[in-house]
């Protein structure tokens, strides 16, 4: 389960990918809302993974 935590990593690694302007979101380029978005999703991923650890009784 750890390994979702490479996640954010690699879908912030390769800069080029989201480098552009569109689509465009609440008027924010694609560059900043990206970014923006893997802000939630980490705190979601850290939490499945902590979540998983108390089950398997891991600190």
């Amino acid at each position: 389960m750890r390994f979702l935590l490479l996640l954010p990593f690699i879908g912030l690694l390769w800069v080029p990918f989201y480098n552009k302007e569109l689509p465009q979101l609440f008027g924010f380029p694609f560059f900043y809302w990206y970014q923006f978005a893997w802000v939630p999703l980490t705190a979601l991923i850290i939490w499945i993974v902590y979540r998983d650890g108390l089950k398997k009784g891991v600190e």
